[in-house]
């Protein structure tokens, strides 16, 4: 079982859409049943990788290799290190947690709706595994397909417009990275990450393949200026596509910077760093001020994802700064580690006000702020939970939002005093745009009647909330096994940037 245990995760939730599928409109308590077992066999068997992989060891473990396409020495390879570990226990995770949201609330076909959703978890899964570029590329395309369909059918009113926004702008960065792959693999014969990593590369060509991969990545983490398919996409999205979206999907952008751009093309991930820092945090300070007058709950905390990814980006890029600039190894190291624990700490946070989200709109069928007000009235444990994950998206100490951000500041600090200023400004306009939403939504008097009407949390909603709430203290109070399952994959990709291909 061990030695194809990642062939496991991928293939089991993507067969398991099958009998899901197969289930019918007929039996739609059978589809949601057999939905929840793949989801809980899959997160069962991704706890093994914890015993498996040693994480003080580091490097790529449990490695599996098939030749492919023996034409094109394509091989279907497979391997982990602490960060992919990190990311697919937390695509597992939301997977159950996204079953059991929409187990009452996803009416119409069912069975295809948690078909779509085992599909997109193993593809996924298979881009955190994949050490060969093209298989790489073909989980990274293979993404939309589900993702599409459930915005598609289950979105709102304008789902059309925004399936099509999302669609166009991430397969045309994917355009521009597999003309990339398709020169490096002109250049070294072979789509492995680890030979691609080694080729050396005249300043010129990294220049061209750094501006491929950065678009292609960039829209999926989304950046400045290629963010704009995300708002729309959350807000058309049905509640537990923009969970996964949020959670887990955004994160494979910038999971492929660290597989592609930082061992690939260092020298030009040196030179551009400015334009990646600079990029970051204008999603830190201006998109919070964007966030600040959006009048749609889905939208506002959509925004909030923009700017609290640019941590991510900025943790990953300062590095550049630190470890070739300043030379300061430990530094870029606490910078990227920052970067890493702020990636799974959004995947939390994120699904949980998105959650949370979902919760009000199935009694009210509203995401108008305006439209609520006093509803801690009504529902004190659902007010309750809505506070914990506000305090966690603000970066408040003890919540696992403080964790990441604070280890960017520290690592920014060093490499300019500016950069650690406007970063840290986030913690203000996050605050700003955060609690006034929560001010308007659960405090003060009933204005609206149907509020007055409104149910608190089920069991159901509860166990979901709980789960994400438990990680998200769980994280902010004892980040050391996150940071020690990565420390060793972490140090690798910075020692990485002290090599120079020119």
């Amino acid at each position: 079982m061990f030695t194809h245990l990642l062939s496991l995760l991928i293939w089991l939730p993507i067969v398991g859409a099958v009998p899901v599928l197969l289930a019918g409109s007929a039996r739609p308590n059978l589809a949601r049943w057999l939905a929840l077992l793949f989801m809980v066999l899959t997160f069962v068997a991704s706890l093994f990788l914890l015993p498996q992989y040693d994480a003080a060891q580091g490097g790529m473990q449990l490695v599996e290799s098939h030749l492919w396409i023996a034409s094109l020495n394509v091989h279907y390879g497979l391997a982990v290190d602490g960060i992919s570990v990190a990311l697919i226990l937390l695509t597992t995770f939301v997977g159950i947690l996204v079953v059991v949201g929409a187990w009452e609330v996803i009416q119409n076909k069912p069975h295809q709706y948690m078909a779509a959703m085992l599909a997109l978890e193993g593809v996924m899964i298979g881009v955190f595994c994949a050490t060969d570029a093209l298989l790489f590329y073909v989980f990274f395309e293979a993404m939309l397909i589900p993702m599409f369909i459930l915005i598609g059918v289950w979105g709102g009113p304008r789902r059309v417009y925004a399936t099509l926004k999302f669609f166009i702008y991430t397969f045309l960065g994917s355009v521009f990275m597999l003309i990339a792959l398709l020169y490096l693999y002109h250049r070294a014969g072979t789509f492995d990450l680890h030979t691609l990593a080694a080729l050396p590369l005249t300043f010129t060509e990294q220049m061209w393949i750094f501006f491929a991969f950065l678009l292609a990545f960039a829209i999926k983490v989304p950046m400045v200026p290629v963010h704009t398919w995300l708002p729309d996409a959350h807000v058309e999205a049905p509640t537990g596509g923009s969970v996964v979206l949020a959670a887990v999907m955004l994160k494979v952008g910038t999971y492929g910077m660290l597989r592609f751009i930082l061992p690939i093309v260092p020298d030009a991930g040196e030179h551009y760093a400015w334009l990646v820092i600079a990029l970051s945090l204008v999603a830190v300070v201006y998109i919070g001020y964007v966030a600040l007058v959006q009048e749609d709950m889905k939208k506002l905390v959509a925004y909030s994802s923009v700017a609290h990814m640019g941590f991510v980006t900025l943790g990953i890029f300062i590095a550049f700064l630190l470890a070739r600039g300043l030379g300061d190894v430990d530094t870029a190291r606490l910078g990227m580690q920052g970067a890493m624990v702020q990636m799974i700490s959004h995947g939390f946070v994120s699904g949980a006000m998105f959650t949370c989200i979902g919760v009000m709109y199935d009694r009210l069928h509203t995401r108008q702020i305006k439209d609520y007000g006093g509803l801690i009235n009504v529902m004190p444990w659902f007010g309750f939970f809505y506070v914990l994950f506000a305090m966690a998206n603000c970066g408040l100490p003890g919540t696992s939002g403080f964790v990441g951000e604070f280890m960017v500041i520290l690592a920014s600090f060093k490499a300019n005093p500016w950069i650690a200023f406007f970063a840290a400004f986030t913690l203000i306009i996050g605050a700003a745009y955060t609690l006034w939403l929560v001010k308007r939504v659960l405090w003060g008097e009933i204005h609206n009647p149907h509020v007055a009407e409104m149910k608190d949390i089920n069991g159901r909603e509860t166990f979901v909330l709980l789960a994400f709430a438990a990680l998200t203290v769980a994280l902010g109070i004892w980040p050391e096994p996150l940071i020690h399952l990565m420390d060793s994959s972490v140090t690798q990709v910075v020692q990485q940037l002290a090599i120079h291909k020119i």
